[in-house]
């Protein structure tokens, strides 16, 4: 006896089973991708717009240099956050030079801007693209408007180094908008982390496997954006000016934006982050990396003064070195039993031979 009720209950079944997913590595590639780097992405291009705009703003007479600076600081958590989200475009052709130069080891901000203004007076954002990268970014833009010797509350002051201000503005917001436009395309970096095979990834374990590898680089990074002002490269011998954005004091807050960052994609949105592709068996491991990003952040919102005051002082050296420390055990933890867990070879780190 036909029964269509049932008929329609069994070809549902069906469609649902085909809508299933049935890749786990794929379901989350594509998760990562579209909860929490494109946001990241789309932040810092926002981010930089505003930053173009009050550069403008401000070289006008409009805002006052308190606005100027805070428009700059929120261009930098923005930037901060999308550090350990560096994959596609973004991570090729030394763009990420272009957007921030650090580690700056002999001043070559400082000198380039002051040599820039000198000889292009009047320079524009595309004459601007084509210059050294050191001059294009957000750590020439902190010297300007954050440097002691500097003083953009005078007119004469101003009238020197604004071109040059409005100029960094208007690079920045159009590099930001070329590289969410290129994730955006047909082809680019969300369609190649959301269906396998592509030009890009065979399958889908290789976006895993790259995004893990995106991770470890991050996160050793962020060990070195501590490590290299603390002096761990230097015999013990602190080195604030080493510190990335040092003069605006906001060393500390990057990285606390990177960490947050690096955690999201661990932790991804609805669980569906690199952990949720732990097999039932690894929840100890799973749940050490919970405690060790705890920890760590836990550390870094105690550190209360700017992070030159704190390398000034044996307590804060100690302080300093215990957040290290745990920063350490979360990138440990990445590089070895993570990666093991998921049966990654992690091979070449970018930062291999720094």
């Amino acid at each position: 006896m036909f029964r269509p009720k049932l008929l329609f209950t069994s070809l549902a079944a069906l469609a649902l089973g085909a809508c299933a997913p049935s890749d786990p590595q794929a379901v989350t590639s594509a998760a990562i991708a579209r909860q929490v780097i494109l946001p990241t992405y789309s932040r810092w291009v926002d981010a930089d717009r505003q930053l173009a705009a009050s550069a403008l703003a401000f070289c006008e007479g409009k805002t006052d240099l308190d606005t100027a600076r805070a428009d700059f600081l929120h261009a930098q958590k923005a930037w901060a956050q999308l550090q350990p989200l560096l994959i596609g475009p973004l991570a090729e052709g030394n763009r990420s030079w272009q957007i921030q130069f650090w580690p700056d080891k002999k001043n070559l901000v400082g000198r380039q801007v002051e040599q820039l203004v000198t000889t292009q007076p009047q320079i524009s954002a595309d004459a601007l693209g084509k210059s050294s990268v050191v001059v294009q970014g957000l750590s020439a833009y902190e010297y300007i408007l954050f440097d002691a010797d500097i003083h953009m509350a005078n007119a004469e002051q101003k009238a020197r180094y604004c071109p040059l201000l409005t100029a960094i503005g208007e690079r920045q917001k159009t590099l930001a908008e070329e590289i969410l436009n290129s994730w955006n395309r047909e082809d680019g970096m969300l369609a190649q982390l959301s269906k396998f095979p592509n030009q890009r990834y065979a399958d889908s374990r290789e976006a895993i496997a790259e995004l893990l590898r995106v991770q470890v680089t991050a996160l050793d990074t962020l060990k070195k954006k501590l490590g290299t002002p603390l002096g761990r490269q230097s015999k013990g011998v602190p080195q604030p000016f080493q510190a990335e954005a040092w003069r605006s004091k906001a060393s500390l807050s990057s990285l606390q934006a990177s960490l947050e960052s690096a955690q999201a994609v661990w932790s991804g949105v609805d669980n569906k982050g690199l952990r949720g592709l732990l097999p039932t068996e690894h929840k100890p491991l799973a749940d050490r990396i919970d405690a060790a990003y705890a920890e760590s952040r836990k550390q870094l919102t105690a550190l209360k003064p700017p992070l030159v005051e704190l390398l000034a002082s044996e307590q804060g050296r100690q302080q300093l070195n215990a957040f290290y420390d745990t920063l350490n055990v979360v990138h440990r933890l990445h590089e070895g039993e993570l990666a093991k867990a998921l049966g990654i070879q992690l091979g070449f780190n970018a930062n291999d031979g720094d």
